[in-house]
């Protein structure tokens, strides 16, 4: 009877492993994500780099969303909100990752303070970017912040104009 058992439980083993896929990265196709080429030589080197929520704003696959602290808002066409993400990379790579790859995605860099607390200020035609890079205890913490311009805000007539001297900073 011990035998039988064994056999039985044999065969569920080997019949279980044989439905493995020990390739699984051979049967996937590329993520509209990823910013590796189709390449045959490409295929075996793993992206360095994707996109998340914003389709116009690389992040480093080092980095990975903090869900908690994340709120993006998106329609057909358009996404605006505050992505939040952790990782252990080092601030002046970071730094140098979105100097070089914003430009890449045609934004333009308005202005940049470079501290333990790190901000970056881009720009678009309709849009707007701060990027706020800081070091935790074991951990660097990135801040996305994206949001419409007033011009590029649609039904913005209903906004009041903006007008210097007004609000908390006069």
């Amino acid at each position: 009877m011990k035998i039988l058992g064994i056999i039985i439980t044999a065969v569920f083993i080997l019949n279980g492993c044989s439905t493995l896929d020990l390739n699984p990265k051979a049967n996937q196709t590329p993520s509209k994500y990823s910013t590796s080429s189709s390449s045959p030589a490409s295929k075996s080197k793993p992206a360095s780099a994707i996109y998340y929520d914003f389709g116009d704003i690389l992040l480093p696959v080092e980095l990975e969303v903090d869900n908690d602290a994340t709120f993006v808002f998106k329609t057909p066409g358009y996404s605006a909100g505050v992505l939040s993400l952790t990782g252990n990379v080092e601030l002046n790579s970071l730094i140098t990752f979105f100097n070089s790859n914003m430009a890449k995605d045609n934004w333009k860099q308005s202005a940049q303070f470079k501290s333990p607390r790190s901000m970056m200020l881009y720009q678009k035609e309709n849009r707007w970017c701060v990027i706020n890079i800081s070091r935790e205890r074991f951990t660097t913490r990135v801040e996305i912040w994206v949001a419409p311009t007033v011009e590029g805000l649609s039904g913005s007539s209903s906004l009041p104009p903006l007008q210097s001297g007004t609000g908390l900073l006069k």
